[in-house]
């Protein structure tokens, strides 16, 4: 079987800017993508997310990104990817789902349904929209009412005429409120007090980045965005807003019923009733990392995430698995972001270009 220096999962922004720096130092390496054509996640957002909603789209290396306008994200993005893909001639095959990754001697052995790989390194770029999170709620399988999670979100008129329960304190509990408050009945929960934020600067940005580097060196499970930079309403987010649609309910359900939710008296607000019927349950409750292939690796630690060695340049190139410097992970932790995919990505690639001397160094003693 032939033997890449590289195999990189996942074709995102983080998986091409990987792919891109590897091309560039003349790393031999190939890019397995689950999709069946480009756009990583990008090409499964709502039809009423445009380009002016998002929070941002970092350029990718020598390819610009849609700029602000009408146009529809998940059709915007995905058919930028693919002139970058083209371009640039990236080594992209698709649809390539894997299963696992082993160790295979001093080689690593990259499972698919569409065949195997042998490589001396990996850079994954997962993501995480493959594993939406439903947090389990007594009860929950009893509802006779319709449950969404952000994964399958419709838009917005799929909602009109019912009441719709939003469970999540992140970003996308925020745009959709945006979007259902004025044409329907809502109501919102979070576990967590939201934090409103004016401005988000640069120096923020950096702040909010150490946090997540810190729980992720220590072998934690990285935290969402939104607990370290916060929440902002967007101009088309005022309109609800006024209408009073953030007003949550400030304590968590205990339960779910058939036609709504239920809060036991030492929880809820005595100003509030026990009980809310709603027609649907919409969980923006967030993903979690799509690493589950990786686990034949060993890469967890005792507090249940992968710990990352910290980066050479700044908290976003911190990508070397601590427990097996063959693996990179990028779109992990702090380069969880399209500017820290970018980065992320450089960041890989030069340490498979390490890896790959410092193994050639070895064989030469």
């Amino acid at each position: 079987m032939d033997v890449y220096d590289s195999v990189v999962i996942g074709a995102g922004q983080a998986g091409l800017s990987a792919s891109y720096h590897l091309e560039r130092l003349g790393i031999r390496h190939v890019v397995l993508d689950a999709g069946p054509r480009p756009g990583g996640a990008w090409q499964h957002r709502w039809d009423s997310l445009t380009m002016r909603d998002v929070h941002g789209v970092a350029d990718l290396p020598d390819g610009p990104a849609p700029g602000r306008s009408a146009d529809r994200a998940n059709r915007a993005v995905p058919a930028w990817f693919g002139r970058y893909e083209a371009e640039h001639d990236l080594p992209v095959r698709r649809p390539v789902r894997v299963r696992t990754v082993t160790g295979d001697g001093g080689l690593l052995r990259i499972d698919s349904d569409a065949g195997a790989w042998l490589a001396r390194t990996l850079v994954n770029a997962t993501g995480t929209w493959d594993r939406p999170f439903v947090p389990h709620y007594p009860g929950v399988e009893t509802f006779r009412g319709e449950q969404v999670h952000t994964h399958d979100y419709p838009g917005p008129d799929h909602f009109r005429g019912k009441r719709v329960l939003v469970v999540g304190g992140g970003a996308s509990a925020v745009q959709f409120l945006g979007e259902i408050g004025p044409i329907t009945d809502t109501l919102w929960v979070t576990r967590r007090e939201p934090v409103w934020r004016d401005e988000f600067d640069e120096n923020a940005g950096r702040e909010a980045v150490a946090r997540v580097l810190d729980r992720v060196t220590s072998g934690f499970p990285p935290a969402s965005v939104v607990s370290v930079t916060g929440l902002a309403l967007r101009p088309q987010e005022e309109t609800a807003a006024r209408l009073g649609v953030y007003d949550r309910r400030r304590t968590m359900f205990s339960r779910v019923e058939p036609d709504g939710v239920r809060w036991d008296d030492d929880v809820r607000d005595p100003a509030r009733p026990a009980f809310e019927p709603v027609d649907t349950i919409l969980w923006a409750t967030g993903f979690r990392p799509a690493v589950t292939h990786l686990a034949p690796l060993h890469l967890r630690s005792e507090h249940g995430g992968i710990p990352l060695l910290p980066g050479t340049a700044d908290v976003q190139t911190a990508v070397t698995a601590a427990r097996d410097p063959r693996v990179q992970l990028v779109g992990y932790g702090p380069s969880a972001s399209t500017i820290g995919g970018n980065r992320g990505g450089r960041a890989a690639a030069l340490a498979v270009r390490r890896h790959l001397t410092d193994r050639l160094v070895r064989l030469d003693r």
